[in-house]
């Protein structure tokens, strides 16, 4: 941009020439960084530049900004004026011409707008939900499925080749108090007294499961000994809850390349194999009878139990083998979604990435914070103790697909979230899911109007676009073109967030356009045509980015 003739060397002495003649004393510039400054008045684009060389020129900011404009080399001419601000920026006022490539690039693009090679082919795993197969899905699970299926979205959009996998923990203790839960409810479905524990699971579709069984089966299950009918009551529950956790999961839109099961790395004896192998390099040693793992020596707070002293390995011995996996299946990095309460469980398992060989940062965790569910206001009680708790379907049903997973991704994942159920179903500006996707709708309206009135919208020129020329015209190509930035800013931080947040913006400069101006002008069919290729360019970012969070993009609403 700056011309290289605006360097006269580097001796210091020639400062006084250079306040002069507008030449720099020397030739060491600093990096150009252009930043869009937050008022309007401000300019398009600004640089600090002059300011960060003030002490290598040895000259006042303003000085050293009175001479890089004076050389500036504007080869495109897009620049139409400059000024210098404060105590030494440089600001700069584009011309409305200059925008109008990205009309074309948004129309050319099409579909992969916005996209990006961040990753460069970098297989990564991300690993969502992976909830216990001994419930429903609750409304808390289906935010970390949003933000984990979006962020697999994001990520390929971003060039990384990704693959989305959900754990089944269908392996230990919860699995044997599932089935627990199952045959005592049976029991007391043919008539036993049961003293029913307050460990085991107490929501209503225990005793459904129960109820399955016995019609399937008949009573001989539940009349057996508690140590026979434990474990075929836990298959049972946990393939039936399992389905049902599929279906929920489709139904959300959310998908799986690979269902990976808990119990087969011990029936393919890796759990075992890889005790015997970390206690021979001398990371796993006995103490009191139990088996314990040298996380400390990998930035862990203090080592952690493996195989208990009865000799039944603990969640720990198969999550090191799991992630152990992962890897060797190939992946560069692995990023797991997990629940907020589980903060404490990221080092120990850094430690094991590290302990088995790989670098601590090819292995990330996002976690998700709790919601709390309102309606019109006021908190849904739930109690996961008793059982009773708003599940994920419940909610889908409720409100639909598009509303919860938008507004699941309406805030950063490691903040709470109030989902309002009434909210969510509104058709109104409040609801931000409708104010992005009517966008879209009314867009498509507009075109429908077009068609209905006879308007031949036919021979669009690109330079139809000189009449683009209004503040609101430039306003929002300015919008459509920060998206590109949105979606690496979104890859990179693994932050979905940022594109709701984007959507919202676009769709406020959107409303605020057509407040303003007219699109079907029938007595100026050229600024007809202009207009319609900057909303169908906004149609089309708009559909984009929905695409990315998993949301349709409608077209009638």
């Amino acid at each position: 941009m700056f011309n290289e003739a605006v360097t006269q060397g580097d001796d210091p002495g020639a400062a006084a020439a250079a306040h002069a003649h507008g030449i720099l004393p020397s030739a060491d510039f600093c990096e150009v960084v252009l930043e869009e400054p937050k008022a309007d008045s401000h300019g398009d684009l600004s640089t600090n530049m002059a300011m960060q060389m003030a002490k290598t020129q040895r000259m006042a900011p303003r000085k050293i900004a009175e001479a890089l404009i004076a050389h500036l080399d504007d080869k495109t001419g897009m620049i139409a004026q400059t000024e210098i601000a404060g105590p030494g920026f440089i600001n700069f006022f584009i011309k409305p011409a200059a925008w109008h490539p990205v009309l074309t690039a948004i129309h050319d693009q099409d579909g992969d707008y916005g996209r990006c090679d961040l990753g460069k082919g970098m297989r990564i795993q991300i690993e969502f939900v992976s909830s216990n197969p001994t419930g429903p899905l609750h409304v808390g699970h289906g935010r970390g499925a949003a933000v984990g299926d979006s962020t697999a979205n994001i990520l390929k959009f971003c060039g990384y080749d990704v693959q989305k996998e959900y754990y089944i923990n269908d392996s230990g203790r919860q699995i044997q108090t599932l089935g627990l839960s199952v045959y005592l409810r049976g029991r007391e479905l043919i008539g036993k007294t049961v003293d029913f524990p307050e460990t085991c699971y107490q929501g209503a579709y225990i005793r459904d499961l129960a109820a399955e069984l016995l019609a399937r089966d008949g009573q001989e299950l539940f009349e057996k000994d508690e140590a026979a009918a434990i474990m075929p009551c836990a298959r049972y529950a946990a393939e039936k809850i399992t389905r049902g956790m599929r279906a929920d999961l489709v139904d959300f839109g959310v998908t799986f390349d690979c269902w990976f099961s808990e119990q087969s790395l011990y029936d393919a004896g890796k759990v075992a194999a890889d005790i015997r192998y970390f206690r021979e390099k001398g990371l796993i040693y006995e103490n009191d009878n139990a088996l314990w793992f040298k996380t400390s020596d990998f930035g862990d707070e203090k080592d952690r139990v493996v195989v208990r002293q009865n000799g039944q390995t603990t969640y720990f011995a198969s999550d090191i083998t799991y992630h152990k996996d992962k890897f060797e299946r190939g992946f560069q990095k692995v990023i797991d979604v997990w629940g907020a309460d589980h903060h404490g469980y990221i080092p120990r398992m850094r430690a094991a990435v590290e302990a088995c060989g790989y670098r601590r940062e090819q292995f990330d965790v996002l976690l998700v914070q709790l919601v709390n569910l309102l309606r019109a206001g006021q908190p849904v009680a739930m109690s996961t103790r008793a059982g009773e708790f708003v599940t994920l379907a419940d909610v889908v049903k409720e409100v639909g697909r598009d509303a919860a997973r938008f507004i699941f991704l309406t805030r950063h994942y490691d903040s709470p979230l109030d989902f309002d159920l009434e909210l969510a179903k509104q058709k109104t500006n409040d609801n931000p899911v409708y104010y992005v996707q009517y966008v879209h709708a009314r867009i498509a309206s507009i075109y429908r109007k077009a068609e209905a009135n006879g308007m031949d919208l036919g021979g669009f020129s690109t330079d139809d676009l000189t009449a683009l020329s209004t503040p609101e015209d430039v306003a929002l190509i300015k919008a459509l073109a920060r998206y590109p930035e949105a979606v690496a800013l979104a890859g990179a931080a693994m932050e979905p967030h940022r594109i709701t947040y984007y959507l919202m913006t676009l769709a406020a400069a959107f409303h605020t356009y057509y407040n303003r101006h007219r699109v079907l002008c029938e007595d100026d069919l050229r600024l007809t045509r202009a207009r319609l290729h900057l909303i169908t360019a906004v149609q089309k970012v708009i559909r984009n980015g929905l695409a990315l969070l998993g949301v349709s993009a409608p077209d009638a609403m």
